[in-house]
């Protein structure tokens, strides 16, 4: 990882049989898979005795990039492009890494999807401004509400989605930081083909649907990369309240609790954990405003799962990962995990069901200087529910 908390060095204090060292000017020896490409050029590659140098200042930019012809439950067939922009406000003893993620994909289904979701830092970590913009055009299947749907009774929905949520964060102690954002969810053009499943029965024949609200946010945040982070917490608490009076379709409120440790147990062996938990009350949310797998900020809830297979007015989630390298060079790494999920029923708002999930997969490094790597899981879930995964970043 991009080690930014280290005492400057001279380059003959410098311990380069850590891979990363990053001051000012650094040397870093592991590989990536542009290096891979220089390798079938005939070019340089990197070594422990030959190793690569690098300028670190602020507004450097990190680019990664992956472009993919794939296949996943959610989309079948696709052609997608993920792009990756890390870089520094200021300087890198005082500053966290700033990622920018903008992706685009076409599917077998005709969807276009189009994300952008940032968290950007300010010099000396003054500020964090959270973004999460999106395009969906978004022909797909949904299963119902509670822990009792079943594969079988899927509905065929087809509606276009536009995302705008934005929240801007300001340091008070530590690592600690609270402030306020905007959240809009508008679902339009929507086209329901089933009749009489749960969808029918909660939606009705809306054809559109909004929810506007505003965003407080407590968050404590010790990461100093979000690409890969290592030895380090994340806590958030969310409360948005929707209202009409900013245009939503309904009033309702949500709380969002999201946890996150990392423990570095080595220099390439990391053990993850993450929970999910989202709460709806004091009105009823928009049918695909209600918590669900797969809709998280980065669509990782439920690996093993399709997206949306479970839905409900209430959410529980959690996952461990296990991630570890392969090659001393950092080129290729490893990953294990499993996960469970539970939503309320409806109408009746109870947990009754959890639903677990577990898989592996392989870790490419695509940039060594902002630590990306490119993630492809295979994850299995129950009644026969598997699949393959894609991220460009650690999953969490």
């Amino acid at each position: 990882m991009i080690s930014n908390r280290l005492p400057a060095q001279t380059p003959s204090q410098k311990d380069t049989s850590h891979p990363y060292k990053m001051h000012g000017t650094d040397t870093i020896w592991q590989m990536d898979a542009f290096d891979v490409l220089k390798y079938i050029m005939g070019t340089h590659i990197p070594s422990r005795a030959n190793p690569d140098t690098v300028i670190v200042r602020p507004w450097r930019i990190f680019l990664s990039f992956a472009p993919a012809i794939a296949y996943t439950l959610s989309t079948e067939a696709e052609i997608s492009l993920a792009l990756n922009a890390s870089f520094y406000t200021g300087e890198q003893a005082t500053t966290n890494l700033s990622v920018l993620n903008i992706g685009g994909q076409y599917t077998e289904l005709k969807q276009i999807i189009v994300p952008v979701i940032s968290s950007i830092w300010s010099n000396g970590n003054k500020y964090d401004f959270l973004g999460d913009w999106r395009y969906y055009k978004y022909p797909s299947y949904t299963y119902g509400l509670g822990s009792n749907s079943i594969l079988s009774n899927v509905d065929n929905v087809d509606y276009s989605y536009i995302k705008i949520y934005q929240e801007a964060l300001r340091h008070f102690n530590s690592n600690y930081y609270m402030g306020l954002g905007y959240n809009l969810d508008y679902h339009y053009n929507i086209v329901d083909h089933t009749l009489g499943t749960d969808y029918f029965q909660y939606n009705g024949t809306a054809t559109k649907t909004t929810s506007s609200g505003v965003v407080f946010h407590f968050m404590y945040d010790s990461r100093t990369n979000i690409n890969n982070p290592k030895d380090a917490f994340y806590g958030s608490i969310t409360y948005r309240y929707n209202s009409t009076l900013l245009g939503s379709s309904n009033n309702w409120q949500n709380v969002l609790l999201e946890i996150r440790k990392y423990f570095k147990l080595s220099d390439d062996k990391v053990l993850a954990f993450w929970s999910w938990n989202e709460f709806t009350f004091a009105g009823n949310a928009p049918y695909f405003d209600l918590p669900s797998t797969g809709w998280d900020t980065y669509a990782n809830t439920g690996r093993g799962y399709i997206q949306g297979r479970f839905r409900g007015p209430d959410m529980v989630y959690g996952e461990s990962e296990f991630r570890f390298g392969i090659t001393r060079n950092g080129l290729l790494g490893g990953a294990v995990f499993i996960n469970a999920s539970s939503v309320t029923n409806w109408p009746t708002v109870k947990f009754t069901e959890l639903f677990p999930g577990e898989g592996f997969g392989l870790r490419i490094k695509f940039n060594k200087y902002s630590d990306v790597n490119a993630c492809v899981d295979y994850a299995f879930g129950v009644e026969g529910s598997r699949g393959i995964f894609f991220n460009l970043g650690e999953v969490f």
